[in-house]
This record gives C-alpha cells, structure tokens and sequence, in this order.
C-alpha cells in the first residue's frame, strides 16, 4: 500500500476527532483527550508512511504524485486535490509530530482547566486545517485552509473569553491577518484572471513563459501580503506578541509548525512566482531582514517570559523569508523545520515553569535550576540552538541562510542578519540567567509536572541536538532530484559563533555575574529602552490612524448615506407613495367609480380627436 495516495486522509482524522469532540464526548474529558490525540496519530502514522513513499522509495516515485476531484463548476471549475512531493511529505511529518507532542504535553497542562475538551477540539481543527494547507495543489484550496487556520487562531487566542486581554487579543490577530488575506485572494484572483488556473504545477510552467513582469510583480506582491501577516512581518507583525494570552500550549503549535510556519511555506511553494521577479524577491528579502532585527531588539528589553520567545519566533521568521528572497529556498525550509523543534520545546519549557511557579515576569523568577532540573536543561538546550552554538540544530539552519545571503552578494542584509544573531544569543542568555541562575526574588512552591509534560521536553530537546546533522542532506530532502547543496563557509560559521559567543557572555556579564547594572544601562539610554520597550510605537501609531483617519473617512461616509443616498431614496419612496396614494382610485372596486372613469377617458379620447380637425378647418 502506498501511503501517498492516501495523503488526502491525513487531514480527515483531526477534524473527525474534533467533530466527535464537539457534537459527542465534550463532557467525557478523558474521552475526548483521546479522540483528539488518536486521531493525530494517525496523522502521523500516515505522514510517516508518505515520508517513506517519497523520500525514501524515490526509485519508485520520481516526480510530484497529484491527484484532484472537481470541487466547484460553476461559474468556474476549481478542483479540490493533493499535491505530494518532498516538500509536503517534511512539512506534513513536522506539523503532525509537534501536533502529537503538544497534545500530550496539553493532558497535564490543561488537566484542571473548565474548557479541556473544547481545547483539544480547537487544536484538532487547527492541526488538520494547517495539513489541508500543506497538501493543497492549487492556490484555491489553499486559500480556503489558509482562513479555517486564521479562525482557529482566532479561537485559540481567545480561549479564556472571559479575560478582556484575551478577546482583545484575537480580534487584533483577526483584523491584520484580514488586511494579508485581502490581498492575498486579489492576487489569487489575479492569477487567475492572467493564466486560468490555480493549480500549481500549472502555474509554474507558465510563470517563466509570461512577459508582463509589472503586472506579475503586482500579483505577487499581493500574495506576499498574506504571508506578511499570518507569519508576522513588517509591517503587519502587531498581533503576534499578543497572541500570547491563548494556552501555552496554543502558543507552541501557533508559534512552532502551524499558524506561522504557513506563510513560510506559501512563499515556499510558490517559490517559482516570487524568485522568477528580482524585484520582488528583493522586497521580500529586505521585509525579512527587517522584520528580524526589529523583533530582537525588541525582546532585549521585555520581561514577560511568552512574550520574548514571541518576538524570538518573529524574529527568526523573519531569517526565513529573508532567505526565501535572497534565493536561500532550501536555507529557509530548513530552517523552518529546525526552527519547529527548538521553538516547540522553548514554549512547552515555559509553559511548564508557568505551570510550576504561577508566574510570567522572569524578573520576579530566579534559581529554578535547583528546582526544575529537566525543563532547565531542555530549556538551554533550546536557547543555544536557538543562539546559534554548534552542533545544535540552529547552528547549522541560521549558518545556512547567512552563507546563502552572503553569496547572493547581499551584504547589507548578511550583516544584519550577523547582528541579529548577537542580540539572539544576548536576549536568550538575559532570559536563561536571570530564570534558572539567578537570584530567587520571591519563594515560590514549585508544583512537580507530570510525565505527560515532561516527556515532549526530553523527546523536542533530542532533536533540536540532533537534527542539524542533516544540513548536507536536507537539500535531498526537499527535492527529488540531487541538487547542489552549499558549502561550508568556514569563515561564516566562525563569524556567526563569534558573535553569539560574544551575546552569551555579555549577557552573562550583566545579568549573571553582574559586572554592570541593568538598570544603570536603561537609564543611561532611556530613550533607546523606552522605544524598544514601546514596540517603536506602531501600535500606537495604528491607534492613531484608527481614530483619526479611518474613523474620520467612516464617519464622512456614514454622513454621506445617511444625509445623501438615504434623502434621496427616502424622497423618492415618498413620492412614489403619494402617487401610489392618488392612482388607488382607479382600483377602488366601485363599478359607478370605473364607469365615471371611463366617460372622462373618453371624452378625452373624443378631444384629442376632434381638436385637429377644429384645427385644421
């Protein structure tokens, strides 16, 4: 039995278990844990199976397997199919495997919360609408999976509906990834418009063929904006950090392989539209590298746990669509893998000292390495890959997108991007000091976590040591043929250890051995903290446009329909009425009354009759 014809069942079993979940077993909460972690598996077990039939059975699969039945006829034909090839067979492989992981770290984390089944009905929903996403062969499809991801976000972020913080919070990740996904199906629609399809394998022969490059640039920018959004970029990043108010858990498969990888891996499997434009490819480029040393200097300064690893996993989004433009497509897919495992395991490892201590401000933390043994040693074995040590995973992925953007001669961005890398190891190195060695501020009791908790840390935290070993691989990986892989840039590799060297120590400096004050460096540079504390505004700068344009522009169109088309439509009802009023009675149903009628009609009729001939004689 081959597992890629099956493919298309990969996505059916979450969404079984959610419907299960929701119409039957939501009050039976072990029941529904089940449903929602069995289903998953066999995701897994199915993924698992089309990884071997592709990667491993390329003697028998030599191109893409697709396979379609029509969904739509009228006014268009659009079909709804699956596309499988080495891309998809790693991306279905990661999304059910962390997937299956949070749902097992969730069972002790959301043993005690009054919403268990409706959690793991969401996360259901959520994992098999991102799968759909995955194996979709055509935009159409896409996009349709692409909006049931964005609703599960919604239901994820706002999870404790009860908390204002919270709904406020999905609204705002609904409302900037609405403004991306506009622009994204005008480009869809677009596409279409230009080349009559939306199947990918389509498009890729015609793109290269089509000799309007203006018009394609527009379209591919308008698809970019998609992306931009749900993988929080430039300048429509605002919702990510707070995305944070959603379950811990949420928060790993949101920040690890759904939600956010999907924008990644739409650039990825439109790769020919974007990289075809070098235009284009030098907005996304520059989008990218923006978007990444923005988010790290500003989780320099924050102190609520979730939310430095938010704008961490922002920042590290941002390394992968710089490399999608500088032409880095196996640099960024690798990444993006890599970045799923230590990121999945970042987050579980904080929800677990949330879970322990109650507490989210790591300066009010401190000695919890005493304490919390596995999660700080899991915990740090994320952080230096996530800083770029070697042999980590992070390493050898960020390694590859410097030496990818350095040899496609974009010097700007590669130094950048090494500059980023510092302020990655400094903030991670702030974070691990001051939480796990550094000076316990208040006593906590820590609450021992279960197994359940402490098993996907262990599992994660393995390969986020070992997965980085397929570097010269992962180029295979991905393609069906052997391409050329690059190679190792000795003086890079140093370059890049160099400085996350140097961001460890300093951070160890002042916020281990405390050789300098913190505090003494924020006063000294206020301006400096308060913008980067602050976001650089731009929230604030949204508000502003809200109240002051957007509301001023409604309001002038609300005048307009109320004073304008309301008035005239509103006079013209009336008179049609007084008219109406005038007619009824030449319908009154009195016989004496159309009798009258017809003597005055024709002695009207005679009138007109006889007036020329008195006229004329």
């Amino acid at each position: 039995m081959k597992f890629i014809y099956l493919a298309w069942l990969i996505p059916i079993f979450p969404v079984v278990g959610f419907l299960l979940i929701v119409f039957i077993t939501k009050v039976f909460k072990k029941i529904s844990a089940l449903i929602a972690m069995g289903g998953m598996a066999l995701s897994f077990i199915f993924s698992l199976g089309v990884f071997y039939d592709v990667i491993i059975s390329k003697v028998s699969i030599k191109e893409p397997i697709e396979y379609a039945v029509s969904w739509l006829s009228v006014p268009i034909k659009i079909e709804a199919g699956v596309l499988v090839d080495p891309l998809t067979a790693v991306m279905l492989l990661i999304v059910t495997f962390i997937g299956l992981l949070v749902e097992v770290y969730s069972l002790g984390y959301m043993a005690k919360d009054l919403g268990f089944s409706r959690f793991f009905a969401n996360l259901s929903l959520f994992t098999s609408s991102m799968l759909g996403l995955v194996i979709s062969n055509n935009y159409f499809q896409m996009f349709f999976f692409w909006e049931l991801v964005g609703l599960c976000s919604y239901l994820l972020i706002g999870f404790y509906y009860e908390k204002h913080s919270a709904v406020k919070a999905n609204k705002k990740a609904f409302i900037a990834n609405r403004i991306g996904d506009f622009g994204f199906l005008l480009g869809v629609i677009c596409l279409f418009v230009i080349f009559g399809t939306f199947n990918f394998k389509q498009l890729a022969v015609s793109i290269p063929t089509y000799q309007n490059a203006i018009l394609l640039a527009i379209v591919a920018l308008l698809i970019f904006a998609g992306p931009v959004a749900k993988s929080a970029q430039f300048p429509l990043h605002v919702w990510l950090p707070d995305a944070m108010e959603g379950p811990t858990p949420a928060s790993a498969l949101i920040h690890a392989a759904t939600m956010v990888a999907a924008g990644v891996y739409l650039l990825a499997r439109g790769y020919i539209l974007f990289f075809s434009l070098n235009q284009v490819s030098l907005v996304i480029a520059y989008i990218g590298g923006i978007t990444a040393f923005m988010a790290a200097t500003i989780a320099l300064v924050q102190q609520d746990l979730k939310r430095i690893l938010a704008f961490s996993t922002m920042s590290q989004l941002g390394y992968m669509i710089m490399a999608m433009g500088v032409g880095g497509f196996t640099a960024g897919v690798f990444h993006l893998t890599s970045h799923a495992f230590f990121k999945a395991l970042l987050f579980l490892g904080a929800g677990s000292i949330i879970h322990a201590i109650g507490e989210q401000d790591i300066f009010k933390m401190g000695g919890l390495f005493k304490k919390m043994k596995v999660t700080s040693i899991t915990f740090i074995i994320a952080s230096l890959s996530l800083a770029g040590i070697p042999p980590l995973s992070g390493f050898f992925s960020k390694d590859e997108i410097l030496a990818i953007t350095y040899k496609n001669g974009y010097r700007f961005l590669y130094y950048l991007g090494l500059f980023t890398a510092f302020l990655t190891a400094f903030y991670m190195a702030r974070l691990v000091f001051v939480v796990f060695f550094g000076e316990e501020k208040q006593k906590h009791s820590v609450h021992k976590n279960p197994w359940t908790m402490t098993l996907p840390l262990i599992v994660l935290s393995t390969f986020a040591i070992l997965y980085g070993f397929l570097n010269k691989a992962f180029a295979s990986l991905i393609y069906f043929q052997s391409r050329h892989s690059l190679e190792p840039n000795i003086i890079i590799m140093a370059e890049s250890v160099t400085v996350a060297l140097i961001g460890i120590i300093l951070g160890w400096l002042i916020y281990g051995k405390k050789v300098v004050s913190s505090e003494a460096i924020n006063g000294k540079f206020n301006f400096i903290y308060k913008l980067l504390l602050n976001q650089y505004y731009l929230n604030e700068l949204y508000s502003w446009l809200y109240n002051n344009i957007i509301l001023t522009v409604s309001c002038f169109f609300n005048w307009c329909d109320r004073n304008i088309v309301d008035v005239i439509f509103d006079k013209a009802t009336v008179a049609i009425k007084r008219m109406g009023s005038k007619l009824r009675i030449i319908h009154s149903g009195s016989l004496q009354s159309y009798a009258f009628i017809y003597f005055i009609a024709i002695v009207f009729i005679i009138l007109w009759l006889e007036v020329p001939i008195l006229g004329g004689m």
